[in-house]
């Protein structure tokens, strides 16, 4: 079984299926774990912007156009004789487009099975989980590592009273503009026993203002920013700050502010989807000795 993976929440995905060994070839992007990074790069991207607000606007200008975001070395991938190809349908700003996939699996001479995560809520990521190692003859032992992620999101919820009503919290996965996270990230905060009024499980991300944020009044707020790594997410943050409406914020005022690596935890819809679920339950209730080692976060500003 010969293995290309062009999303890096489905190289993810495998690796927790214990199919790390079958990757041949995998997108710029695909960094976790480090074991794989050693295989052929396929893809590239296009844009070019340091801000958040230009990448915003190159992401949108190229939407207006048509144009890909990002550039797939078909002849490497025709190359590499994949019998499975993983990739994605669920935004063309976090990876090659599926009609680019597609396209080039059609045309090679032995057609590779092309699957494509649509994750909205965390049962579709299990599900996504199971579907991959079902393609890649791995379904007995996947079975066991859902089984083993449901059992550690159930023993987090152990520790939420559920007859109380907890914290208002934002997670704000863009920060120019202001982009509430959606999909997945809103069944996090509840299972942890916060609430998300801003956005519900399922429904995409979306933009809001500030006075959507005055409206709602977030106790807890999570900084991060999809695809930047904690200093970026920080930096990103500090164009923010000085802004009239941030000192209104019942979080900014009980220093309740949180930035974390959105490169590695919220957007990826893979199994560290879990760590953040416990990474924000701890935070939520006060059980810090229930965090996850080492998990990317700090709170902002930093304390000494």
């Amino acid at each position: 079984m010969r293995v290309v993976s062009l999303v890096p929440a489905a190289t993810e995905l495998l690796d927790a299926a214990g199919g790390s060994s079958l990757l041949v070839g995998r997108s710029h992007e695909c960094d976790w774990p480090p074991t794989i990074t050693d295989r052929p790069t396929l893809t590239k991207q296009r844009t070019n912007a340091a801000t958040p607000a230009e990448i915003d606007q190159q992401v949108r200008e190229a939407q207006e156009a048509s144009q890909s975001l990002y550039e797939l070395d078909s002849k490497l991938l025709a190359s590499l004789e994949p019998d499975v190809i993983l990739t994605q349908d669920l935004c063309d700003v976090c990876s090659i487009d599926l009609d680019s996939v597609q396209a080039v699996a059609a045309a090679m001479s032995a057609k590779p099975e092309v699957v494509s995560l649509n994750p909205s809520r965390i049962e579709d990521v299990f599900d996504d989980l199971l579907r991959i190692g079902t393609a890649c003859n791995l379904e007995s032992q996947t079975r066991e590592v859902i089984a083993g992620l449901r059992e550690r999101w159930w023993s987090a919820q152990d520790f939420v009273n559920q007859f109380l009503d907890g914290p208002q919290v934002v997670v704000l996965e863009w920060t120019d503009p202001l982009f509430v996270a959606g999909h997945w990230t809103p069944d996090i905060v509840i299972a942890a026993g916060g609430r998300h009024d801003l956005n519900g499980p399922g429904e995409h991300s979306k933009v809001v203002n500030p006075e959507d944020l005055l409206e709602v009044l977030p106790e807890r707020l999570i900084i991060c920013p999809c695809g930047r790594t904690l200093d970026e997410a920080e930096r990103d943050l500090e164009a923010i700050v000085s802004e009239k409406w941030w000192p209104l914020l019942p979080a900014v005022q009980d220093d309740q502010v949180m930035l974390v690596d959105g490169n590695a935890m919220f957007s990826r819809p893979g199994p560290r989807l879990v760590d953040a679920m416990e990474w924000l339950m701890a935070w939520l209730q006060d059980c810090p000795d229930q965090c996850p080692k080492d998990f990317p976060a700090r709170p902002y500003p930093t304390r000494s």
